[in-house]
C-alpha cells in the first residue's frame, strides 16, 4: 500500500509552529528591553515649559502611564488584532510608513543580492578552475580584503571617490530633488544611479563569503566518478564545468539564500544610514532614537519574520533539493 506523502507536510508546519514561537519569544524580549531602556519618548516632544498637567495628559494619550505589564498585554491584544499603532514622532500610522520604507530596502536588498550571486559564481568558479595559480590567490586576497572592510568605512570611500571626486554618482538618497519631474526612463535611470554606490558596498563585502563556499562545493564535485568518466570520454572541459559540475555544486549555495537574509539586513542598516536611503534601516535608527516605541516593534517584527522565514525556506530548500536528506529521515523513523 503506498504511503501517503505527508512527512514533508507534517515537518513543515513543526518548524512553521517553532519558528512562530520563536517570533513572538523574540518580540516579547524587545518589548520589555526598549520599554525598560534608558530614556523616554515624551524627551523628544515636550519642552522646558510644558507643564507638569500637560506632560501627564500626554503620558496618558501615549498610554505611557500605565505599568509596563499592562502596556505589554494592551500591545499583545492590539498586534492579534494586525494593529500596530501610530508613530509617535512621525504621528502617522505605522503601517503606511512601512509601506513607503520597506519597498526602498527591498529595491536595494534584492539588487544587491543578485550582484553578491553573480560575483561570487566568477570568483568561485575562478578560485576553482585556477587552483594554485596566482588568478586564485589574487581573487582570494581581494576577497578577503573587500571582506574584512567595515560597511559604513566602504561606503564613506566610495561616496568620496565616486561622488566628490569623480563626480559619478549621487552622494545619496534615492531619488534626485526634480524626480518627481522626470519621465519614466529618467526616472528609473536617475533610480539606477543612486543604487550604484549603496549596492556596491552591500555586494563587495559579502560575496566572497559565497565564493569561497561554492569553491569548496565545485572542487568536491570535480573530484566524483562520474566527471572523471566524462573526461575519459574526451568530453571538452568547459561542457563538464557547465553542464555537470556547476549544476550540482550550486546546490548548496541555493539552500544557502534564506540564511544570506540576516547579513544583507544587518548590512542594509549601516549602508541605509550612510546614503541616506529611505528604507527600514534607516527608520530604524531613527526609531530608536526618538524612542518611537510602536515603529521599532513594528520594524523589528518585520525584520524578524524575514530572518525566521528566510531560514525557514532554506531548511524546506534542503528537504526538496536534496532527496538523500529525506531519505535520512525516513531511515530515521523506521
Amino acid at each position: 500500500m503506498r504511503r501517503r506523502p505527508d512527512n514533508l507536510t507534517l515537518w513543515f508546519l513543526r518548524r512553521a509552529a517553532a519558528a512562530a514561537l520563536l517570533l513572538w519569544l523574540l518580540m516579547s524580549a524587545v518589548f520589555w528591553v526598549v520599554r525598560l531602556a534608558p530614556g523616554n519618548p515624551l524627551d523628544q516632544m515636550t519642552s522646558e515649559g510644558m507643564s507638569a498637567r500637560d506632560r501627564q495628559l500626554m503620558r496618558a494619550k501615549l498610554g505611557l502611564d500605565e505599568p509596563v505589564g499592562i502596556q505589554y498585554l494592551h500591545w499583545t491584544e492590539a498586534v492579534l488584532r494586525g494593529d500596530w499603532g501610530d508613530s509617535i514622532s512621525q504621528h502617522r500610522p505605522v503601517r503606511r510608513i512601512l509601506a513607503e520604507a520597506v519597498p526602498a530596502t527591498l529595491l536595494l536588498t534584492v539588487s544587491a543580492y543578485l550582484l553578491h550571486l553573480v560575483l561570487a559564481l566568477l570568483a568561485g568558479v575562478a578560485m576553482a578552475v585556477y587552483r594554485g595559480r596566482p588568478l586564485e590567490r589574487w581573487l582570494n586576497v581581494a576577497g578577503l580584503i573587500l571582506y574584512s572592510l567595515p560597511s559604513f568605512w566602504f561606503g564613506l570611500m566610495l561616496i568620496l571617490l565616486g561622488g566628490v571626486k569623480l563626480g559619478w554618482f549621487p552622494l545619496g538618497g534615492m531619488h534626485s530633488p526634480d524626480a518627481a519631474f522626470m519621465g519614466s526612463v529618467a526616472y528609473a535611470l536617475d533610480t539606477l544611479r543612486h543604487l550604484v554606490l549603496p549596492v556596491g558596498v552591500l555586494a563587495l563585502g559579502s560575496y566572497m563569503g559565497t565564493a569561497r563556499f561554492l569553491r569548496t562545493s565545485l572542487e568536491d564535485v570535480l573530484g566524483q566518478d562520474y566527471i572523471l568518466a566524462a573526461r575519459a570520454r574526451g568530453v571538452p572541459e568547459g561542457r563538464i564545468l557547465l553542464h555537470h559540475a556547476l549544476r550540482n555544486a550550486l546546490l548548496p549555495v541555493v539552500t544557502q539564500i534564506g540564511l544570506h537574509l540576516p547579513f544583507l539586513l544587518g548590512g542594509a542598516v549601516v549602508v541605509e544610514a550612510v546614503f541616506g536611503w529611505p528604507g527600514m534601516g534607516r527608520l530604524t535608527i531613527e526609531a530608536i532614537w526618538s524612542r518611537d516605541y510602536p515603529l521599532v516593534m513594528a520594524t523589528t517584527f518585520l525584520a524578524a519574520l524575514l530572518v525566521v522565514t528566510g531560514s525557514l525556506l532554506a531548511d524546506l530548500a534542503y528537504q526538496l533539493l536534496d532527496p538523500r536528506i529525506r531519505m535520512s529521515s525516513r531511515a530515521g523513523r523506521t
